[in-house]
């Protein structure tokens, strides 16, 4: 007789053993610290057990909390399995399925894939997005392009590109005599990108003005969006200064519905990669599509000059 088991409570609580704390196992699950702490506590009510002994920075689960954590790993990984087979068996044998962030997805990656498709009939590319923020996993596609420092331990890494930083904004934005930077960017809304957890490295515009040596007003006027294509779409319709990475307006530029203001470029310290599990990359119709998108990303154009003033 199986008994009805808290399944939800039952993997928050695996996670934070495997992980160490409750706020890496909250970005892995996508809910919120407190939601997995009420889980542990549930559990360990229904159990009438203690599993963790918790810590300011990490917490260790006791004898008991180890041998559930054990056992709920091993089973989940055996379903896991199951419906990573299954999945498989009703995937076409033509389908690759890509996993991106949406404001890739949108500025980059579609607009290319036509170019695919032509040269390659034979093959299916099926897109799913997702935040990013959880690590990739093989059961929900073949290929992943993730945003970071390349940090998929256990997985067949490729670095795809790299990216700079720099101001773009609509042309009529530069109607009349162009100030100096800083206070062009003073007199306007800056437009950026909600990034995930890099810390000190995330390319936002205080990275830029940094690297840069430039002062940002005191009293910045900013507005955030959630997916990168977002911010390309509000620049290209005059709602402020955006602060363009490279892969993400550089089609923006070249058709001419954003402009570089000014020269200041600086890198970007994340870049794009792909990443899959180590025996795909052997795969004709995988190793045929990771090919044609660095080639994509190795022949794409050139930064255009600063927009005349």
């Amino acid at each position: 007789m199986i008994r009805s088991l808290p399944f939800s409570a039952l993997r928050a609580f695996e996670v934070v053993v495997r992980l160490g704390g409750f706020s890496a196992a909250a970005d892995e699950l996508g809910i919120s610290q407190s939601a997995v702490s009420q889980h542990v506590k549930a559990l360990e009510e229904w159990l009438g057990q203690a599993l963790l002994t918790r810590g300011a920075r990490t917490s260790i689960p006791t004898r008991e909390g180890e041998q559930l954590a054990r056992a709920v790993a091993e089973g989940l990984g055996r379903i896991s399995d199951t419906c990573t087979e299954l999945q498989d068996r009703r995937r076409a044998d033509d389908t690759v399925t890509i996993s991106c962030l949406p404001g890739f997805a949108f500025t980059w990656l579609f607009p290319r894939l036509l170019r695919f498709d032509l040269n390659h009939p034979e093959v299916i590319i099926s897109i799913t997005t997702d935040t990013g923020r959880a690590p990739f996993s093989p059961a929900q596609a073949d290929i992943g392009i993730r945003y970071g420092f390349g940090q998929n331990p256990g997985l067949h890494v490729e670095h795809l590109m790299g990216e700079q930083i720099f101001p773009v904004c609509a042309p009529h934005l530069l109607d009349g005599p162009l100030p100096d930077i800083e206070t062009f960017l003073a007199e306007h809304p800056l437009l950026q990108d909600e990034h995930g957890d890099f810390g000190g490295s995330k390319p936002d515009w205080a990275f830029f003005a940094r690297e840069c040596g430039i002062s940002l007003p005191p009293r910045l006027a900013t507005r955030r969006f959630g997916q990168a294509n977002m911010v390309v779409q509000a620049a290209a319709e005059g709602l402020g200064i955006a602060l363009g990475r490279g892969p993400l307006v550089i089609d923006a530029l070249t058709d001419g519905r954003l402009v570089r203001p000014y020269p200041h470029v600086v890198a970007s310290p994340l870049s794009y990669w792909l990443v899959c599990q180590p025996l795909a990359q052997d795969i004709p119709k995988f190793r045929l599509f990771m090919d044609w998108i660095k080639r994509e990303a190795r022949n794409q154009p050139a930064l255009p000059e600063t927009a005349p003033t």
